[in-house]
């Protein structure tokens, strides 16, 4: 079940989300709160993995990375959202959200290479997570300019070439 935040848990995460960069010291006096009540807020949130705090780069900035939206439908037969799971699992994969409309799966997706990488990532390993026919088609966006759009690296973007997965 899903948990709801408490009124100081929302407030906590709001701070964390405008910045996450000052310390607990002054983050407890931003929220007029003393420092161990923050620390204990915090650990809990991340204990329960409610909060994750990540460093993210803003993709408009970054022209060598290629992003792309790919819509999902499957013949899941009830396991939609296990077939979301794995391909969240899967490398240069930033999300899958079961979603309704067209599709029932889309993708968010993050490449630090070529056009062929990301064809790669669309036509065989997404495909490939899916038992034969679970995976009926996709359709693929490519992002071609955002706003606001500040993503977590990906497994296998920027890594060291001895341990990037292989894609082809």
């Amino acid at each position: 079940m899903r948990e709801h935040l408490d009124q100081t848990d929302r407030r906590l995460v709001k701070q964390l989300s405008q910045d996450a960069q000052p310390g607990l010291t002054r983050l407890a006096e931003t929220m007029a709160m003393s420092v161990p009540t923050v620390r204990t807020r915090l650990r809990n949130l991340l204990d329960r993995n409610l909060l994750k705090i990540v460093g993210l780069l803003n993709l408009t900035e970054r022209p060598e990375l290629i992003s792309a939206i790919v819509g999902v439908n499957t013949q899941g037969r009830g396991r939609v959202r296990e077939i979301a799971q794995r391909i969240a699992a899967l490398p240069f994969v930033t999300s899958a959200c079961v979603v309704t409309g067209r599709f029932d799966i889309i993708v968010d997706v993050v490449i630090a290479g070529d056009i062929a990488d990301l064809y790669r990532v669309t036509s065989e390993l997404i495909p490939g997570v899916g038992e034969l026919g679970e995976i009926v088609r996709s359709e693929t966006f490519v992002v071609m300019a955002s706003c606001n759009k500040w993503v977590s690296l990906p497994e296998g973007c920027w890594t060291d070439p001895a341990m990037a997965p292989k894609i082809n």
